[in-house]
């Protein structure tokens, strides 16, 4: 029987199809909101009902928004960003999961327990000092500020933990040490591949993280060097909001995400399934 098979006597409700239904309509509202918006004029804003094709004025909004800010450098820069931080997530997080799971040394409980506290902190309490340090290194007003801080997250090495402990079994590792590899190679040829689904998940929820980020940008970043967040607070500020404008620079800052959970979904949804069934 698989996850989605109706248990014997089951029957689905009758409010269940037109619930999931309305479900689904103010899910994909804003998403058509923020598409639709922009290929008209302001007039559109305020109408009721609203009008349901889109309009011909799309390009000439998205060229408006290239000519206020530098939004291809915005663009540039959060693909850096994102890029970079779901990355290098990925590496250290899974290998720190990796050894809070299966390998046994000195202050193990002691250090985990310390990686999980962190995650009660918030991050408010460590804004002041942490600019403070980056202004130390000389790295205000550049991208490597906004990297470096976030490179890995407990979150992170938590959920990888579990992970490893769900998908790599001892007996696994131990056939691995058997044909000779060393606690790298275990990491790297044996406990990786089974955690490709966990990894996708954790790659999609890092990017749009990353890619959403607004505060810790706009404080360490300037308007000349900046991320797509930081571009669109740039758009909406002034006594005037222009919002086909503003939504025009929306929905070209969300191309990015769809087209990464467009190429990375069957195996973000996999990771998703796999966890709900053995959770």
């Amino acid at each position: 029987m698989t996850a989605f098979s109706r248990a014997p006597g089951e029957r689905s409700g009758p409010l269940r199809y037109p619930f999931l239904f309305l479900a689904l309509i103010v899910s994909a509202f804003p998403v058509y909101w923020t598409f639709m918006i922009p290929s008209r004029t302001n007039d559109a804003v305020g109408q009721l009902p609203p009008p349901f094709l889109p309009g011909g004025h799309f390009f000439e909004n998205a060229a408006r928004v290239f000519d206020t800010v530098n939004f291809g450098k915005a663009l540039l820069n959060s693909l850096v960003v994102a890029g970079s931080i779901t990355a290098s997530t990925l590496l250290f997080c899974s290998a720190a999961g990796f050894a809070f799971a299966k390998l046994t040394f000195r202050g193990h409980g002691a250090l985990l327990l310390t990686v999980i506290a962190t995650m009660m902190v918030p991050m408010q309490l460590g804004i002041i000092p942490l600019y403070l340090e980056m202004q130390e290194f000389g790295w205000a007003n550049h991208l490597v500020a906004v990297i470096l801080p976030t490179a890995v997250t407990a979150f992170g090495v938590v959920f990888m933990r579990q992970n490893v402990l769900q998908a790599v079994p001892d007996e696994l590792l131990d056939a691995g040490r058997m044909d000779g590899c060393g606690t790298l190679r275990l990491y790297w040829h044996v406990a990786l591949p089974a955690l490709r689904p966990g990894l996708a998940v954790l790659g999609l929820l890092t990017f749009m993280q990353a890619w959403n980020d607004f505060m810790w940008p706009l404080i360490v970043l300037n308007s000349e060097n900046p991320t797509v967040q930081v571009a669109l607070s740039t758009l909406a500020a002034g006594h005037y909001r222009d919002n086909t404008l503003v939504l025009a620079g929306t929905a070209l800052g969300t191309l990015p995400v769809l087209v990464v959970f467009a190429l990375f979904g069957r195996q973000i949804i996999s990771g998703i399934m796999e966890g709900a069934v053995k959770g």
